[in-house]
């Protein structure tokens, strides 16, 4: 069996600390370095341990809320690299409904990173977010793709954004004064199965395939679409956010550096809606709900600084991606509607 790749240079039983576990992609990342032959992984989440996403075999798994300061202190006891992705998000219909809840997010990134400073740890991730990007500069469909230095002057999305950007500025500076190898991936929309696919935090990948699948099951003939389609996002397959994820924390040209961790490949929300109904082999009538959460107009991931430097960008074409996501939701829904247990289920 061919042994997977790992850009990390840590002993196998090193002690590696990945917080939002419970949750798609620190779950899906836990899976990843377990994979890898790491034997000394501790997975933490707030959520009761049977409603995590995934549940890795042989990770320790902490059910904690990592917002309060002597949770962190236990959770980085003995940690060598320490991965915070906890945090109070979900997609749009989620960040601007509830800027507060997001805002509070804060309090885990300030007390994990100086938890995992006393703790001794050799390097320390957060997840950022390309929601961190000033919004005037996302005002056309037809945006010019967002590189790194387009966070400043700041102008980020209410709430969430601004939590991602203050949280970055903690990690470059715990490097600046202190010396702690801190490194910082803004996220662009990251899909997949084993993710949130209903009740209000899915994105829009899972929403557009949850409400295909129930238009064709219902035999409804139409979906609803939040704003007028026009507005066009990147969208990142998970497997290239854990592998990205991996490589970047383990590039020291990247200690404390903001880079963007996403596809370039833009998608039009209505393109989006085209291909899931070409996927589940069906054709509805859209109605477009122009009240909705929509979001910015345009966002797109400028890749320059990843390739030059890591000589690596995201692969994955989003029509595969899709495909693969569109089947696991189909799944989730025929067990629900069967009466088995589901991820939506366990939120």
């Amino acid at each position: 069996m061919t042994e997977l790749t790992t850009f990390s240079d840590c002993k196998k039983d090193d002690l590696i600390v990945i917080t939002g576990a419970g949750g798609f992609i620190a779950g899906a990342l836990a899976r990843y370095f377990h994979d890898r032959g790491f034997t000394c992984i501790r997975a933490v989440d707030k959520k009761p341990l049977p409603d995590w996403y995934q549940i890795v075999p042989g990770v320790e798994s902490l059910c904690l809320d990592v917002s309060d300061e002597a949770n962190c202190k236990r959770v980085c006891e003995g940690a060598v690299e320490v991965y915070n992705l906890a945090a109070d998000m979900g997609g749009m219909g989620f960040i601007e409904r509830f800027r507060v809840q997001c805002l509070r997010s804060i309090l885990i990134n300030t007390h994990m990173i100086e938890a995992a400073y006393r703790a001794g740890a050799q390097r320390y991730f957060f997840s950022s977010s390309a929601c961190a990007y000033n919004t005037q500069l996302q005002e056309d469909p037809n945006c010019r793709a967002l590189k790194e230095s387009d966070a400043y002057p700041a102008m980020s999305e209410r709430g969430y954004g601004w939590e991602k950007l203050l949280s970055e500025m903690f990690c470059q500076e715990y490097w600046a004064e202190r010396g702690m190898k801190t490194f910082i991936a803004r996220f662009h929309n990251v899909y997949g199965p084993h993710g949130t696919w209903d009740g209000g935090r899915e994105k829009a990948p899972a929403a557009i395939c949850r409400k295909v699948i129930e238009a064709k099951d219902k035999n409804t003939g139409t979906i609803d679409i939040w704003g007028d389609g026009t507005q066009t996002r990147s969208f990142m397959y998970i497997d290239d956010c854990t592998e990205g994820i991996d490589r970047i924390m383990h590039c020291d040209k990247l200690i404390a550096t903001p880079i963007n961790l996403g596809s370039s490949e833009l998608v039009a929300i209505n393109a989006l809606v085209s291909l899931a109904e070409e996927i589940g082999g069906v054709k509805l009538n859209r109605t477009h709900d122009l009240n909705a959460p929509r979001g910015v107009a345009g966002r797109n991931s400028d890749n320059t600084m990843i390739k030059d430097i890591l000589d690596w960008e995201p692969t994955m074409p989003f029509r595969t991606g899709l495909a693969k996501t569109y089947a696991w939701i189909a799944q989730q829904y025929e067990d629900r509607k069967a009466g088995r247990r589901t991820v939506r289920d366990t939120i």
